[in-house]
């Protein structure tokens, strides 16, 4: 196992009725801000909660934040917090909302141009203070210090500074009764491979992160498929729920290798074709798991016995078998697995390598071995 720090400062608070602990959880006399999407919120019910149990504070609503939160947008919420003067955030949404208001809360105060936050990884002198009503389980911002945010088809990601962990974050199972089967199953795939990304590595003499990794990948292979089928059913939402949070709160990647490379070419298949997040990861993991079969052997063997309770007794055949498992259950939780279903076509993986390039222009991977040729070939698979 490697050295390692831990810290994670979040409360949670989850449970059936919990947003109106937002009554003590929002310091009193403070100014508010208010961060949403698309208004589902309101005709859901949760903005009415949210509203009653912040009381007679005063409260500033920004609104209209969309999946992979736009830097222009993002600076006319700054500039609405500079001007009445918030003292306190509150993201009510999904990860995209709670990756906004960090970045409102590093930039506020930030006395040069927010953008080098992102690009240079400027560390802000203050950050506001925020809190989360969570409304789509997913990313497992709600329990971590990092944030993606886009300009254009770039897409940057920070954080890290401990002063961006959310005060307390709510975690009510309930108000995901009203998504649509396209985000649930978004939700679902996207801890999964939150998952995939820091436990499908190398191997680290980590037994216990290991088990940890497989107990939320066996759960959300159990309890995906009911959220989705099986109308308002609380405990399956709860479940998948708390393993959206606990995939990417920091505890399973403490002390191992870790991957990412499929999000670093999922980040630039949204950016240039639009596909929702997710569903670029169900695309692109398979392929990567082929392509990078040796290097992962051990752990893919792993998973194939543990995961997915694979014991064909052939090494190769035992793969391919977990890998296919693994595409049949992102199919059966409504997500493709190969790019041609979103009209990337060979003609434009040039321009996607080229893109990737420029964003990082290092290789990928737990080894750093995944080298132009190898994205190619990641890609070529996948179509």
């Amino acid at each position: 196992m490697q050295n390692f720090e831990f810290y994670n400062p979040v409360k949670i608070v989850f449970g059936k009725e919990q947003i109106k602990q937002l009554e003590t959880l929002v310091p009193q006399r403070k100014k508010v801000m208010m961060l949403y999407g698309g208004g589902s919120i309101k005709s859901n019910g949760v903005y009415d909660q949210v509203v009653a149990a912040l009381g007679g504070r005063e409260v500033i609503e920004f609104s209209g934040i969309g999946a992979n939160p736009q830097y222009d947008k993002m600076m006319e919420a700054i500039e609405l917090a500079k001007k009445e003067d918030v003292e306190f955030l509150l993201a009510v949404g999904g990860g995209s909302v709670i990756d906004a208001t960090k970045f409102v809360a590093a930039s506020v105060h930030f006395e040069k141009d927010p953008w080098t936050i992102l690009s240079e990884r400027q560390r802000p002198s203050k950050v506001l203070p925020f809190g989360v009503v969570l409304t789509l389980p997913a990313t497992g911002s709600e329990m971590n210090c990092f944030s993606v945010i886009s300009k254009g088809d770039e897409k940057l990601g920070f954080g890290g500074d401990p002063r961006l962990f959310s005060k307390f974050s709510i975690l009510d199972p309930e108000v995901t009764y009203s998504l649509n089967e396209r985000q649930l199953g978004n939700g679902v795939v996207d801890a999964f491979v939150h998952v995939v990304e820091q436990y499908l590595t190398k191997p680290s003499n980590a037994p216990l992160q290991d088990r940890f990794a497989e107990g939320i990948l066996q759960t959300l292979i159990e309890e995906g498929p009911k959220v989705i089928h099986v109308n308002e059913h609380y405990e399956s939402r709860a479940n998948v729920m708390w393993c959206a949070t606990m995939a990417l709160n920091g505890l399973i990647g403490s002390g191992i290798p870790h991957d990412w490379s499929t999000h670093m070419i999922g980040h630039e298949l949204t950016g240039l074709f639009g596909i929702d997040h997710a569903r670029t990861l169900a695309a692109v993991l398979p392929s990567v798991l082929r392509v990078q079969k040796e290097n992962k052997r051990e752990k893919l063997l792993q998973y194939a016995r543990r995961v997915w309770n694979v014991q064909t007794p052939d090494a190769d055949k035992s793969i391919e078998e977990a890998i296919l498992l693994t595409e049949d259950f992102f199919n059966s939780m409504g997500l493709p697995t190969r790019l041609r279903v979103y009209k990337v076509e060979e003609k434009d993986i040039e321009s996607i390598i080229k893109s990737l390039r420029n964003h990082i222009p290092v290789n990928l991977g737990e080894n750093q071995d995944i080298d132009e040729a190898k994205v190619e070939e990641i890609l070529r698979k996948a179509l």
